[in-house]
C-alpha cells in the first residue's frame, strides 16, 4: 500500500482513505487530467483495484467546479449500492451527496403496481393514471404534508442514500419513494443507476427532464463497460411472439376491430408458414414479410395500417386506465414491432431473424426478430453529448475494439492497468486433454471434464468452489455425467430462466456454506452467478472454467460478424465472435478475487484456451502467471496443494 499523498492535491480531499492500493494512484490521477480537460477515458483495471472509489474522487472535485452532475451507471443494484458505499466513506471527509435509483415497478409502494406492473414502462402508464385520478394516498400525501415532505428531501440530499433505505424512509412517512427520488434527482452530487436511463433513447428523454440538465453538464461513469455493447444491441432490438399476434386477435375481437382480428389470422398464419421450414433459427429477408403482408392479408399500405395498429392499441390502453386495469395492448405491441420491421427494411446495421424458442412454462413457441448489430447507433449520441465519460472494466482488452464498437471519439484516452494482486496470489491453469468444442461433446468427453472438475473441489479444501460452463447444454451434460454424485460437498445449480430473485437466493445459500466443508455453484460463463456477483475470502476459493463460451454460429451470429467486418476489415470475427466469448470467459474467472488479501486459484477446463488465438484475449492479469498442465490425472491436484498448502495431519 501506497500513502494516499501519491493522489492528485485537489483528488486527495475526497479520497477517503489513508493508503491507496498498487497502481490505484496511476487509475486515479488519469481519470482525474482525463476529466479535468473534458477528455473520455478508457480504462481497463483488475478487480482489487478500487475502481468506484477511485473513479468517485476523480470526477468530484470537477463536477463540484463546473456545476455538473455524475451518473454512475452500472448493471446490477449491487453495483449502484457500492457507489454509495464509498459516497458514504468519502462524506466523512468531505460533504457530498448521492442516491442509488430503482425503477418504479420496483419501489412504488402501490398494490396495484406492485399486482401488475411487471416493466418500467407499464409501471409509468399506470401511476399516471392513479395520480390522475387521485387514487394513490402516497402521491397524495406528498402534496396534504408538504412541509414535511420538503424535510425529508432535505435530509436525504443532505447524505448519500442508497435505494433501499429511501424506500425505508418514504414508507415510514407514507410517501411515494419513486417521486421523491425524482424530485431530488437534480439536487445530489452523484446517481448511481441502470444503463437504461442514460443509453435507452425512450427512457432518457423523460430522466433528464426529471434531472433539468442536459447530457452536456454530466459526468459519465460506465463501470463494467465491457457489458454496454451488448445491452445497447438489446435496446436496439425488439421482438414479435406468435402468442402476441394470438393476444392480439383476441383483443381485437373484444373491442369489436375486425380488419385488425383478420390481420392477425393473417399474420399468424404466415409466422407459421414460415417456421415450418425452420429448425432453430433462420434470416427473414425484411421485404419477404411485408410482400406475404400484401399478398396474403390484404394490407396495401403497410404503413398507414402499422400506425393504425399502433394508435388502436394506444386507444386501448387509455381505455384500460380509466377502468382501473392494467394497461396491456398486444395491438399496440404488435404495431410497434411492425413499424420498427418497416423502418428498419433497408437498414444494414439490422438483421430480420425468425426463431424457434421454449417458454417458461415449457411451451415451444416461434418469434419474429428485428435484431441491431451496430451499439454505436445507441451509444454514440450519448458518448458525444456528455461533458466527458469515464469506461472502465477489468475485461476490455483490445481497447481500440471498444473505442470502435462504441464510438467513442478517437482522442480517449485509453490505458490497461498492471493487476495490484501478488502475483502468488493467483494460481491461472489451463489443462489439456479436455475441451468443450462442439464436435467433442461425447459422453466420454464430459466423463473427463467431471473427473478434473471433482480432483479441483477435492483440494479445495476450505473453502467454496465455482464451476462455471460454456453453456447450460454443457452444465447439462456435467450433470448426466455425475458431477454432482461424485462430489462430496452440497451442490447447488444455476438453472436456465431464473428469476433474479431465484438467482440472488441460491447465491445466498451457496455463501452461507462458508466454515462449513465448503460448497459447489454450477453456473454459466455470462451467467448472473458469473458477472453479477462477488465472492471475497473463502466465498469462492476456486473456480473452474469449463470451456470457451462461444456462441453458436447461428444467423444472427453470422450476420453481427459479417457487420462489423464491413465496418471493421479483417476484424469481424474478433469483435463479432472472439471477444465476447472470451471476456464471459474472464469475468467468469476472475470471480475468486476481490480483495489484495483474496487467494485464488483459476482453472481453465479446455486446451483452447492455451492457444494464441484465445491467449491474448485473456487479461494480462490472469495471462502473467498461467500455467499449461498436462493431460493427466492429479496434475491440477499437485498445483492446487502447493497453492493452497498441504492439508494438516
Amino acid at each position: 500500500m501506497l500513502p494516499s499523498d501519491k493522489l492528485a492535491k485537489e483528488v486527495q480531499e475526497y479520497f477517503p482513505y489513508s493508503s491507496v492500493r498498487p497502481f490505484q494512484d496511476l487509475f486515479t490521477n488519469t481519470i482525474y487530467e482525463a476529466v479535468k480537460d473534458g477528455n473520455h477515458v478508457l480504462l481497463e483495471g483488475s478487480n482489487g483495484l478500487g475502481k468506484t472509489v477511485a473513479a468517485l474522487s476523480a470526477c468530484l472535485p470537477v463536477a463540484q467546479e463546473h456545476g455538473l452532475q455524475i451518473l454512475y451507471t452500472a448493471k446490477t443494484h449491487r453495483q449502484h449500492d457500492r457507489v454509495i458505499e464509498e459516497l458514504n466513506a468519502i462524506s466523512k471527509k468531505k460533504a457530498v451527496s448521492g442516491i442509488s435509483i430503482r425503477g418504479r415497478n420496483e419501489t412504488c409502494f402501490h398494490p396495484f403496481i406492485v399486482r401488475h406492473a411487471p416493466d418500467a414502462r407499464s409501471a409509468m402508464e399506470i401511476c399516471e393514471q392513479l395520480k390522475k385520478n387521485d387514487r394513490c394516498p402516497y402521491f397524495r400525501n406528498m402534496e396534504e404534508n408538504s412541509e414535511r415532505f420538503a424535510e425529508v428531501q432535505s435530509h436525504i440530499i443532505s447524505r448519500p442514500y442508497t435505494a433501499p433505505e429511501i424506500q425505508a424512509i418514504c414508507r415510514n412517512e407514507g410517501f411515494c419513494p419513486y417521486e421523491l427520488t425524482k424530485q431530488i434527482l437534480g439536487e445530489v452530487d452523484v446517481a448511481a443507476l441502470s444503463y437504461m436511463y442514460v443509453f435507452d433513447p425512450v427512457i432518457r428523454g423523460a430522466f433528464l427532464k426529471s434531472l433539468e440538465k442536459s447530457l452536456h453538464e454530466i459526468i459519465l461513469i460506465v463501470d463494467e463497460a465491457h457489458n454496454l455493447p451488448s445491452t445497447a444491441i438489446e435496446i436496439a432490438s425488439d421482438r414479435l411472439s406468435a402468442f402476441t399476434v394470438r393476444r392480439a386477435e383476441q383483443e381485437a375481437r373484444n373491442y369489436e376491430h375486425e380488419d385488425i382480428a383478420t390481420f392477425c389470422r393473417h399474420l399468424r398464419t404466415i409466422i407459421e408458414r414460415m417456421a415450418m421450414r425452420v429448425k432453430d433459427e433462420e434470416y427473414v429477408p425484411p421485404d419477404f414479410l411485408i410482400r406475404m403482408i400484401r399478398a396474403k392479408a390484404g394490407i396495401d399500405a403497410p404503413l398507414s395500417f402499422f400506425d393504425h395498429l399502433h394508435s388502436t392499441g394506444n386507444t386501448i390502453k387509455r381505455d384500460l386506465l380509466t377502468k382501473g386495469e392494467y394497461p396491456r395492448s398486444y395491438i399496440h405491441t404488435m404495431g410497434e414491432f411492425l413499424l420498427k420491421w418497416l423502418e428498419t427494411l433497408n437498414d444494414a446495421s439490422f438483421t430480420h431473424i425468425l426463431s424457434k424458442y421454449v417458454t417458461r412454462a415449457g411451451v415451444a413457441s416461434v418469434r419474429l426478430e428485428v435484431v441491431a448489430l451496430d451499439p454505436s447507433k445507441i451509444t454514440q449520441p450519448v458518448f458525444s453529448s456528455v461533458y466527458c465519460s469515464i469506461n472502465m472494466s477489468g475485461t476490455l482488452e483490445p481497447l481500440e475494439s471498444y473505442v470502435e464498437i462504441t464510438r467513442l471519439p478517437e482522442q480517449t484516452i485509453q490505458k490497461a492497468l498492471p493487476s495490484p494482486f501478488p502475483k502468488e496470489h493467483i494460481l491461472p491453469l489451463i489443462c489439456r486433454g479436455v475441451t468443450t468444442a462442439m464436435k467433442h461433446r461425447t459422453r466420454s468427453m464430459y466423463k473427463k471434464l467431471v473427473k478434473r472438475i471433482a480432483e479441483a473441489v477435492r483440494c479445495t479444501r476450505e473453502g467454496n468452489i465455482g464451476v462455471f460452463t460454456a453453456s447450460y447444454e454443457v452444465s447439462r451434460g456435467l450433470l448426466d455425467a455425475g458431477v454432482e454424485e461424485v462430489i462430496e460437498k452440497r451442490f447447488f445449480v444455476e438453472h436456465q430462466g431464473m428469476s433474479s430473485r431465484e438467482n440472488d437466493l441460491l447465491i445466498k445459500r451457496f455463501k452461507s456454506h462458508v466454515g462449513k466443508g465448503g460448497a459447489v455453484l454450477l453456473g454459466v460463463e455470462g451467467g448472473r452467478a458469473s458477472e453479477g456477483a462477488d465472492y471475497p475470502g473463502k466465498q469462492m476459493e476456486t473456480v473452474v472454467v469449463v470451456g470457451v463460451p462461444y456462441a453458436q454460429p447461428t444467423p444472427r451470429i453470422n450476420a453481427q460478424i459479417q457487420y462489423y467486418e464491413t465496418k471493421f476489415p479483417g476484424h469481424g470475427r474478433e469483435y463479432g465472435y472472439i471477444l465476447p466469448a472470451l471476456r464471459r470467459a474472464s469475468q467468469a474467472a476472475g470471480r475468486p478475487v476481490r480483495s489484495l488479501e483474496d487467494k485464488g486459484a483459476i482453472i481453465f477446463l479446455d486446451y483452447r484456451f492455451a492457444t494464441n488465438y484465445c491467449l491474448r484475449f485473456i487479461p494480462r492479469w490472469i495471462r502473467r502467471g498461467i500455467k499449461t498442465l498436462p493431460d493427466e490425472d492429479g496434475s491440477i491436484a499437485r498445483e492446487l496443494m502447493l497453492f493452497f498448502g498441504f492439508p494438516k495431519s
